[in-house]
């Protein structure tokens, strides 16, 4: 079963180890745990539904709750102290597109909004419904989940929209094929949430971004379907297809996708690689990516991170004999961990592996083998259950990212640090920042921050925190020159800042597209744009 107030399954645990807890009792102090509300207590709250009845249409409160949040930090601590101000008022689970279409028909004769949902993955607010006397319905996606047609001679797969990431690519696998996109999410993430967020996956350096995947599709609108046919290329004026990309439901409901998928490979191998400061990490990575080779994944996280990555992990006795030899070969205090997948052809591996490691060693880099990049391998997708296990011993996790030029990279992870700490020292408390870059380009990097603090005991003192270092963490991401967003997308949380990067004339193009498609505002959830639509 599925945990109501956190992440992933309720049987799945990941402890904080002693040293653990004592490492970040240093950093920003001891935690006190609050206590969680029931799920009892939670669903008393939940109002009567403001839709009529439909055969379609549930409006048992759990499957209300459990449909009108995701993952943000708002999202979890409503839940966990069960401040719950507001719910969609049904939640549908449609089979068919058509099904879809004439949902989309019967909330607008309802004068309801609707909002789509994948996987409940969404950590910028894309999932909460808006304030208002309208009644919200909830496309539920997870039934349209199927392999709807394979063309081998093009690479090409389109699935039903709402299929999950390890079901997406176990049909793939069981026709030799893969998509290769993963993010941290994928467990539960679905592909259309993956193309409506404008997704990237771990491994984007190989298989590229969701934009590079997308090939078309299938948008049902409240005016009607949007039909998005497939072209190896298209110089037919602007893509339709990238209005549905990063759209975030604000056009209508994505029920089929059509993605370029991959042959699986033969040979993957992730080595670690130390380096002696940020500096030198930092420019090698840049090397590595200007000069093109044919990598899978470069992740590279700073010194705070690195040393954060390594005690949460335990085994002191083994750390401390690692960082014995490092400091033996020079790479002691400053120093940060690169992860670089190598993946595909067995036969370039070999070369790719020689260039890469030439290119980190001429920066002072120290290669540390496979052992811990295939231990990150093994549990990439467990990382996140350690935010449940933070907030059991009385702490708060979130997460900022964005991208920028090279230029920009660490004046950006810098101030990002800064604007989270010193939003939390106006309560008088301490964050424990730490910073890696998840996707690397010719051109520059995203910049992924987190930041961990003591709860509170009340939910508004907890909501006041975050929002205090949302807000400054945002406004440094602005005023330093980087997207809102580069993996996340921009949802409710973020769409106050999407301004400043679409500009005036950006933003009334955007609006007018959204009244094109929905007129009569059904799709108005507040994401990206918050005021546009009836």
């Amino acid at each position: 079963m599925r945990r109501w107030n956190g992440w992933g399954e309720e049987s799945i645990s990941l402890p904080l180890k002693p040293e653990a807890l004592a490492f970040l009792a240093e950093r920003v102090g001891p935690g006190t745990p609050v206590t969680d509300a029931t799920l009892a207590a939670t669903l008393a709250q939940i109002p009567a539904s403001r839709l009529p009845t439909h055969p379609d249409v549930s409006i048992d409160p759990e499957a209300r709750l459990r449909a009108s949040f995701g993952q943000s930090c708002s999202d979890w601590l409503r839940l966990r102290h069960g401040e719950i101000d507001r719910v969609c008022d049904g939640v549908a689970y449609p089979e068919t597109s058509n099904q879809v279409r004439e949902l989309l028909a019967w909330a607008n004769q309802q004068g309801a909004i609707v909002i789509p949902y994948g996987g409940g993955t969404s950590v910028v607010g894309h999932l909460t419904p808006p304030a208002g006397d309208r009644p919200v319905l909830c496309i539920h996606l997870s039934r349209l989940n199927k392999l709807m047609a394979l063309d081998r001679e093009a690479q090409l797969a389109t699935f039903g929209a709402g299929v999950a990431g390890p079901d997406l690519e176990a049909q793939l696998r069981a026709q030799g094929y893969m998509l290769g996109h993963f993010p941290q999410s994928f467990e539960y993430a679905t592909l259309g949430g993956w193309v409506v967020t404008r997704s990237s996956g771990q491994q984007s350096l190989r298989y590229g971004r969701i934009e590079q995947l997308f090939a078309g599709g299938r948008l049902e609108t409240p005016t009607g379907t949007l039909e998005l046919p497939t072209f190896p290329a298209s110089a037919a004026g602007p893509a339709l297809s990238d209005m549905v990309l990063g759209s975030e439901g604000r056009l209508g409901v994505l029920t089929e996708a059509t993605v370029r998928v991959t042959p699986l490979p033969d040979y993957e191998r992730f080595h670690a690689v130390f380096f002696p400061s940020w500096e030198a990490g930092r420019a090698a990575v840049q090397a590595i990516a200007q000069a093109k080779l044919p990598l899978s994944m470069l992740r590279l996280s700073n010194p705070v991170e690195t040393m954060t990555t390594l005690t949460l992990a335990g085994h002191s006795a083994a750390l401390a004999w690692l960082q014995r030899y490092l400091a033996w070969r020079g790479v002691g205090e400053g120093k940060c961990i690169l992860l670089m997948g190598i993946t595909g052809n067995r036969a370039m591996a070999a070369q790719t592996r020689k260039q890469a490691l030439t290119l980190c060693c001429r920066h002072g880099g120290l290669h540390g083998g496979t052992t811990i990049g295939e231990k990150w391998k093994a549990n990439r997708f467990k990382g996140v259950y350690m935010r449940n296990a933070l907030w059991e011993h009385g702490y708060v996790v979130d997460t900022m990212e964005t991208a920028a030029d090279w230029a920009k990279v660490t004046p950006l992870m810098r101030a990002m640090e800064a604007a989270g700490q010193e939003a939390l020292a106006g309560f008088g408390e301490k964050a424990h920042a730490y910073t890696h870059l998840s996707h690397v380009y010719a051109q520059g990097s995203s910049v992924y921050t987190t930041f961990i603090f003591r709860a509170a005991p009340t939910f508004a003192e907890n909501h006041a925190r975050w929002r205090a270092l949302k807000a400054a963490v945002s406004h440094a991401i602005v005023e330093g020159g980087g997207t809102i967003s580069h993996q996340h997308g921009v949802g409710k949380d973020h769409a106050p800042y999407l301004k400043a990067e679409k500009g005036e004339r950006g933003m009334t193009a955007l609006e007018s597209m959204i009244r094109e498609f929905d007129p009569n505002g059904v799709m108005r959830s507040g994401n990206l744009i918050p005021d546009v639509g009836a």
